[in-house]
This record gives C-alpha cells, sequence and structure tokens, in this order.
C-alpha cells in the first residue's frame, strides 16, 4: 500500500504542479475525474491540440464542491466552468470556477446547493468542465466528470 501512495505522488509530482493540485483534492469515493480536450468541444471547435485533467469532490462540511484543474497546450485561460450537459451536448454553467493560471493550474473550492450535489452522484455524466479562453470563448477543453 505504501508503494502505491507514494508511485502516485511521484506520478502527480512528475506532471507538473496543476496534476499535484489533483492529488491534493482526491478523497477516495467522493471524487469524480475528467480528461478534457478541444475535441469534445460542443459546439466546436475546441482547441485542437489542448489537453487538461479535473477533479471534483466534497469537502468535510458538505456544503462545497472542491477542484482542481489542470491544462496544457492552450492559450491563457480566461474563465473555468462545470456545466449541466452530457457529452455532445452544450450545457448551462452550474459552478463558476477559476481559470488555470500560467502554471496551468488552478484549484479551490466552491459552494454547491444539495440539489446540486444529489444530482452530480446521481448522474456524474451529465456535467463536465469547460476551459474557456480568448480564441475559444465558447471553451478550448472539455472533459465529462466519470466516477
Amino acid at each position: 500500500m505504501r508503494k502505491i501512495v507514494v508511485m502516485a505522488g511521484i506520478a502527480a509530482l512528475a506532471a507538473g504542479p496543476g496534476a499535484q493540485a489533483l492529488a491534493d483534492n482526491h478523497t477516495p469515493g467522493e471524487a469524480y475525474m475528467a480528461d478534457l480536450d478541444g475535441a469534445a468541444e460542443v459546439p466546436g471547435p475546441g482547441d485542437h491540440d489542448g489537453t487538461g485533467t479535473g477533479s471534483l469532490d466534497w469537502n468535510g462540511d458538505e456544503s462545497k464542491f472542491c477542484y482542481a484543474l489542470a491544462v496544457e497546450a492552450i492559450a491563457p485561460a480566461t474563465a473555468a466552468h462545470l456545466h449541466r450537459g452530457g457529452a455532445g451536448e452544450a450545457g448551462p454553467p452550474v459552478l463558476t470556477l477559476d481559470a488555470p493560471g500560467s502554471d496551468g493550474g488552478s484549484d479551490g473550492c466552491v459552494e454547491a446547493s444539495s440539489a446540486l450535489r444529489a444530482e452530480i452522484r446521481a448522474n456524474p455524466a451529465g456535467f463536465y468542465f469547460n476551459v474557456h479562453n480568448e480564441e475559444h470563448p465558447a471553451g478550448a477543453i472539455r472533459g465529462q466528470l466519470e466516477r
């Protein structure tokens, strides 16, 4: 078990500063992950070579979601959101997140209603991370939540 934890820490450090934020915010059993890319943007086009990862979990008091984003190969981000919508659908933002900075990382915690928390728990694939920039104001990269 100790070897697995050490290897996960090494992998997070090797992947960069945004990846460390992902590792720090992960809570087993209550976390959702997403792989982001430009091809998933609806309506496209997104950034064809942009990629990223995201995590979303609950903090201890159950009233907030904590998140982390790590992006690369996109122009500077101007906004980031969690949207309601399944794969292939464009939906409204339900949470506003801090846009990734110059290091490609962003993390924090945001208030969320009990109804939204229940909706995400019941159907995480019905929500997606979206990172925007000036070149792609509707979204540069996107990724659906997964358990």
